[in-house]
């Protein structure tokens, strides 16, 4: 039986020192299997955007554990965990993060260019490029491949983000409201392109999100309250 992709067991975290610390996790259990696409719904305040800066290696724990591949990511040190963050996650976010002096085309290799930078890349570029091209090509922009952001709608930048986050052959992305920044129409369809590319890339999901209706059509929700998954 596979690893699972991300095992989460009593985590927790607060902000602050003493009697003033907020607490915002307060002892978190969670499994996500290898193409699992899990939705974790709740208001803004509950902890779950919290969760997700854990679950990407941005924050570390107050306490408890956090698996990633089977590889304990709590317990490593900084370049480590931002080796394993490389190596095996995608992000996703409500603004789609493209850095404006770049191409498409040279914003979804960004991750491939920086894995080569640290020596830690699992392919030759040429076989990176290739890939972002068929990924491009699969999201319906291929023709943008040479624009700069600017020169493409929300909807589109949108679907160039999905493809960065998938540069690298990630385990697991991780999406922030990624449609929260479209209309309903545009919205729906980057969100089930980002649905159908992880299945087809066996790519766990883990998306947060307050909108109903966008964490139905997830294979499970979560509801996050009070800094609890139930």
């Amino acid at each position: 039986m596979a690893e699972p992709s991300i095992v989460v067991r009593g985590l927790k975290k607060s902000y602050g020192s003493g009697s003033s610390a907020v607490p915002v996790l307060r002892g978190v259990d969670m499994t996500v299997q290898p193409g699992e696409f899990v939705a974790v719904l709740g208001p803004s305040g509950s902890g779950k955007s919290t969760l997700l800066n854990m679950l990407g290696l941005m924050d570390r724990p107050d306490e408890g554990t956090l698996k990633l591949g089977g590889a304990d990511a709590a317990s490593l040190d900084d370049d480590a965990r931002a080796r394993l963050r490389n190596e095996r996650l995608g992000f996703v976010f409500q603004f789609d993060s493209l850095l404006p002096e770049f191409t498409i085309l040279e914003n979804v290799l960004m991750p491939a260019r920086i894995a080569a930078a640290r020596g830690i890349a699992a392919e030759p570029f040429p076989a990176a490029e290739k890939r972002a091209l068929e990924l491009l090509e699969s999201l319906g922009i291929a023709k943008l491949r040479d624009r700069f952001p600017a020169q493409t709608s929300g909807g589109e930048r949108q679907r160039a983000a999905i493809a960065r986050a998938l540069a690298n052959r990630p385990a697991v992305i991780l999406a922030d409201e990624p449609t929260g920044n479209l209309d309903r129409a545009n919205g729906s369809k980057v969100f089930a392109d980002l649905k159908r590319l992880a299945r087809e890339h066996a790519v766990a999901i883990v998306l947060v999100t307050h909108d109903e209706t966008e964490a139905k059509t997830a294979g499970r929700v979560l509801r996050m309250d009070d800094g609890l998954l139930r």
